[in-house]
């Protein structure tokens, strides 16, 4: 039987290597936040920087089909507050953080399609 891990493991795996392949190097894979006392947790699946020095903050969703709306769909309000709250306690601590975007790769079957700037901090 194949897990719902073993799923997410294979979905970021082919979206590490199609962002590989269009020039952006890994930085960092499965950056996570623990949970305090006034804040939830977070973790960002793989963390990126593109040719310019951006750097990229990638959501990756896998699904079977494109059915319910498809994989981009399931980044809704809760999930992007969540990656906006794991990019800050990331980028805390750097004197000059470098521009950021946050991205979405939805994986729908065979179909991997890379959403750039999908959402914004704000």
């Amino acid at each position: 039987m194949v897990t719902t891990k073993a799923v997410g493991d294979g979905g970021e795996a082919r979206a590490l290597a199609h962002l590989q392949a269009h020039g952006l190097a890994l930085v960092q894979r499965n950056y996570r936040v623990a949970a305090g006392p006034s804040a939830r947790g977070g973790e960002i699946d793989l963390v990126m920087r593109d040719r310019d020095g951006t750097l990229v903050f990638v959501e990756v969703r896998s699904r079977k089909t494109a059915g319910f709306g498809g994989a981009a769909a399931t980044v809704g309000t809760a999930k992007q507050r969540s990656l906006v709250f794991a990019a800050h306690c990331y980028l805390r601590g750097q004197a000059t953080p470098p521009a950021c975007r946050f991205d979405v790769v939805a994986i729908e079957g065979d179909q991997v399609v890379w959403l750039q700037a999908a959402f914004d901090a704000g």
